[in-house]
């Protein structure tokens, strides 16, 4: 029996293809693993990867093997220790075991394969499913991205972009012009010197053929030195790849964040909000290169502010939302064009606000925001009855099914659950 010890290092993505077969393979698993972490960690962690643990009985699966006897190879995985021939040391403890388990109280145990999964395969099994509503692909205002691209070919250029296939076809095309001509009067006077070499010898002199044969003789040798001369390959005949910088549009979008900070929203009702529009945030990060984000707070009056002011800062007094739907459609308006952006808003509140407010709330989405965005979804933070906004956005939801969705949170635990039936993939 031969034994081959296999010390290749692993390079770099050499088994991207098993994984993804492995991520398919077990992707209930995965999905399960993912959901309860999600309960488990801060939403503002759910952009790290995970560890994943499966039941060792579902990694069973039929083999095929070698019988006892014959010839065969193996190939054994190596280590930095030891060499064929080294005698294996006895383990230290005197043979008593170090089993870090704990044997179950029924005398069944399970044994577990543990892996870790990506930032990247994170996020792609805590998005399966969902989609965002009336993606669209639009121009971006600002390209950052840029692309080589051909742009045939040029007779100047790096020698390290030099075409010789297509340089040697202008070479040959251009000796075929300069000595066609010569070629042609070549194989006349041949000819002509065959003619005469061959017409019978004249025994008078003076009636010979031997001036004009030696003339004929002269000028050929004259062609073909005229011929030679003509260069292999010239100058002009150098043909360079042309490439030009082409700009790359790319999907861009820009997510409006809507959040009343009156005096009735605490800190926790602020900090379920912040989480909600953080999974907002990565979920048009993955479908989008370039993201936006505008913050708009409101009590009474709007402002458009930074994040840190956005989430921390303290106010009191009543709530006015209209205030925030108009500074919405203004900055619409004055900086983000429909057709050039893809328009998300998320709006989040208590569900507090004056009575006569609520209409105005209705009409500014129905007649000036809806028509410019892709989707609009309200959050009302609030374990208690609606108010009389929620029964104002009840009356949209039949004129814009697709593009306005509304959900309520209680409590922390049902972030994810709204944010998953907010955007749960619509059937064709």
């Amino acid at each position: 029996m031969t034994h081959i010890v296999d010390r290749r290092l692993n390079g770099k993505n050499k088994s991207a293809v098993n994984r993804e077969r492995f991520l398919r393979r077990y992707r209930k698993h995965i999905k399960k693993a993912v959901a309860d972490a999600v309960q488990r960690r801060s939403i503002t962690d759910v952009e790290h990867g995970e560890s994943v643990s499966i039941p060792a009985r579902d990694i069973q699966e039929p083999v095929f093997h070698h019988g006892q006897g014959g010839r065969r190879e193996m190939v054994h995985p190596g280590n930095q220790e030891f060499v064929a021939g080294d005698t294996m040391p006895k383990p230290q403890g005197g043979g008593q075991g170090q089993g870090g388990g704990q044997a179950s109280p029924d005398g069944e145990g399970m044994d577990e394969f543990a892996f870790q999964i990506t930032q990247e395969e994170f996020l792609e099994f805590l998005f399966d499913d969902l989609e965002l509503p009336n993606l669209a692909r639009k121009k971006l205002k600002d390209t950052e991205t840029f692309k080589y691209v051909r742009a045939g070919y040029s007779t100047s250029g790096v020698p390290a972009r030099l075409d010789v296939l297509r340089s040697l076809r202008g070479s040959h095309a251009r000796r075929l012009s300069l000595g066609g001509a010569r070629r042609r009067k070549i194989r006349e006077l041949e000819a002509q010197l065959q003619a005469l070499k061959a017409a019978p010898p004249n025994l008078d002199e003076a009636f010979s053929h031997k001036d004009q044969i030696e003339a004929l003789e002269t000028e050929i040798d004259r062609l073909k030195k005229n011929l030679r001369r003509i260069p292999y390959i010239d100058e002009i005949d150098l043909r360079y790849r042309q490439h030009e910088k082409q700009p790359q549009p790319a999907t861009s979008a820009v997510m409006f964040c809507l959040m009343d900070v009156s005096g009735s929203m605490t800190q926790m009702h602020k900090d379920i909000a912040k989480r909600f529009f953080i999974l907002l945030y990565l979920f048009l990060k993955k479908n989008y290169k370039k993201i936006d984000v505008v913050f708009i707070r409101h009590h009474t009056s709007a402002k458009e502010v930074d994040e840190e002011e956005f989430f921390y800062s303290r106010e009191t007094g009543g709530t006015i939302v209209s205030s925030a739907l108009k500074l919405t459609h203004d900055i619409i308006e004055s900086r983000y064009p429909p057709s050039e952006w893809n328009i998300y808003a998320a709006q989040a509140s208590d569900g507090d606000n004056w009575n006569d407010d609520s209409p105005i709330c209705g009409k500014l989405l129905t007649n000036k925001i809806l028509p410019l965005v892709q989707y609009f979804a309200y959050v009302e933070i609030t374990p208690q009855d609606h108010q009389m906004l929620w029964y104002e956005y009840e009356k949209i939801m039949t004129s814009f099914p697709s593009s306005f969705a509304m959900q309520q949170i209680a409590d922390p635990g049902e972030i994810y659950p709204v944010f998953r039936q907010l955007f749960e993939r619509k059937a064709a």
